[in-house]
């Protein structure tokens, strides 16, 4: 299985996911797709992956495309054309147990024995949707995934910017990443059928990062990460007594990180938090007002 890493602005993250995807599978092939990252500390990370894996930014020969996320989502699915699976993670997530030729193999055979499926999620699922996700999440036994019925949401039942995937099957298809998450859930839904969640996930998003560096913040964007003590907080490898634990559960328990996931941080609380402002409305009201009033300062600018 090859890992198509995305990064920017955002070295210690992509240093860290990297290194947990060097220990936990050890004989996956690394490419890390560049969003021409201009942070000095970035660029030392990165020169430093090269040493070993192959890094590619945009304009790169190789990528053909400009950037930005799913530009280089297209770029990695085209470059990637003739591997048989495709791990896509971004820099502020994390492999968090060790992932077996076995457990890879059995990934393959679920491509396999099902033409309509494109996408396979390969993260734990965030405490905060956890209500949600028992009400809309059921385990196919001859699938072996979970899959998510209809809840009301724009995205998330056929497609994740984070997934496992099988190029040819998506490439055959014609496939082309849309500019936002919406879009591409949409054409998945057009194309294949539902987007798979594993028994046994092998991968999540770090909490309470901060934004990208050299970000423009908003003052409420500040205050939220001051708040929060946004850092970098790894996670645990789990051991094998813990991924054995895991596997012997029953399929009604769903694989909820804050279950079975611990953090090198132990102050931080519980539901994770995966965006600063999550659950503070009034920040999210200060962040869109100033995003509304620059806005409309650049448009008088611009007159």
């Amino acid at each position: 299985m090859i890992f198509c890493v995305f990064s920017f602005n955002r070295g210690r993250f992509l240093e860290n996911c990297v290194r947990s995807i060097e220990q936990c599978v050890p004989d996956a092939g690394i490419i890390v797709f560049d969003d021409d990252s201009n942070d000095p500390e970035t660029v030392k990370v990165l020169d430093g992956i090269e040493r070993n894996h192959r890094v590619l930014k945009p304009g790169n020969v190789s990528t053909h495309k400009l950037g930005g996320l799913y530009g280089n989502m297209q770029s990695a699915l085209e470059y990637c054309s003739e591997e048989s699976l495709v791990c896509f993670l971004q820099d502020d997530m994390q492999v968090v147990r060790p992932l077996s030729s076995e457990e890879i193999n059995g990934i393959k055979a679920r491509f396999d024995a099902d033409e309509s499926l494109a996408f396979i999620q390969p993260c734990f699922l965030k405490g905060s949707n956890r209500e949600r996700n028992e009400s809309i999440m059921t385990y196919d036994e001859a699938a072996g995934l979970y899959f998510r019925a209809p809840s009301g949401q724009s995205a998330g039942r056929y497609f994740s910017a984070v997934s496992v995937t099988r190029p040819q099957r998506l490439l055959a298809k014609g496939w082309k990443f849309a500019r936002s998450e919406p879009e591409n859930d949409r054409q998945a839904q057009q194309l294949f059928g539902r987007m798979g969640h594993l028994f046994a996930p092998f991968a999540m998003w770090l909490p309470e990062v901060p934004a990208y560096r050299g970000k423009k913040k908003t003052l409420a964007l500040r205050i939220a990460e001051k708040r929060r003590a946004c850092g970098l907080y790894p996670f645990h490898i789990m051991s094998s007594e813990a991924v054995e634990a895991m596997y012997r559960r029953s399929t009604e328990v769903l694989p909820v990180a804050e279950d079975f996931l611990s953090c090198e941080s132990d102050s931080l609380p519980k539901p994770w938090c995966y965006y600063p402002m999550q659950g503070s409305r009034w920040l999210k009201k200060l962040n869109t007002l100033e995003l509304a009033l620059r806005r409309i300062l650049f448009k008088a600018l611009r007159t």
